[in-house]
């Protein structure tokens, strides 16, 4: 499933709640009854959510037809020769390009120098891909630890309406454990929701990795063919 998908997916989700009134009304007072820490554990979904979407955006314009532009960058190999080449990569987005440009820069120096200049620069790309998930990872990690943190302050709660009421009742720590089971629940639905789209971002960029490496073996080739056309 592309980006398409999934927004058009999480739109219908929120379409379809809003159209529930009890659904969100249940949600409300489940949020209220939950008590203080449901507020930064809210805050982690739309923080890890605005996140999730940015690396979305990104990694889809990063996309491009890899085997296409091979194609195209060898044709301009063959007709235009490195200048050409280069204009093309330099008119074409995506780190595929970048890193094939950084190649061609140093093409001039030998094939030693542009496979250092591919591989250097694929690291770079692959930095500029990775940007922001250890915020994700981070939304991901602290919002069942503020459930579970909410949970010991609502049995904390449940302790003292004990104490102060000297007797156990269910109606005395109904409350208190309303608050921990509200939070640990919330604070690992929200984890759940940004593992999610944590792992299909680490596709994508797996994904994206993969075509930079194999185009570049395919680019070092294609300048190794033209090396011994011209000592021919």
């Amino acid at each position: 499933m592309d980006i398409t998908g999934i927004i058009a997916s999480v739109f219908n989700v929120i379409a379809q709640a809003s159209n529930d009134t009890g659904a969100l009304n249940w949600l409300s007072e489940k949020f209220t009854a939950g008590g203080a820490f449901m507020y930064p554990i809210l805050a982690s979904l739309i923080l890890g959510l605005a996140f999730c979407f940015e690396r979305l955006w990104t990694l889809t314009r990063s996309k491009t037809n890899t085997k296409k532009f091979i194609v195209n960058v060898k044709r301009a190999l063959d007709e235009g020769g490195l200048e050409a080449a280069k204009e093309l990569c330099a008119n074409t987005r995506g780190p595929v390009a970048s890193v094939f440009h950084a190649g061609l820069l140093r093409a001039d120096e030998g094939l030693e120098a542009a496979e250092k200049a591919i591989i250097a620069y694929g690291g770079i790309e692959m930095g500029f891909l990775e940007r922001n998930m250890i915020w994700i990872t981070t939304f991901i990690t602290i919002a069942p630890m503020l459930g579970f943190t909410g949970t010991v302050q609502g049995m904390i709660a449940a302790f003292d309406a004990i104490k102060e009421a000297a007797q156990i009742s269910p109606a005395i720590v109904a409350d208190g454990i309303s608050v921990a089971l509200l939070t640990t629940l919330f604070g690992l639905v929200v984890a759940m929701i940004l593992q999610v789209f944590y792992n299909y971002l680490v596709s994508r960029i797996d994904a994206l990795v993969g075509d930079m490496e194999e185009a570049s073996v395919e680019l070092i080739d294609a300048l190794y063919e033209i090396k011994q056309k011209k000592s021919a």
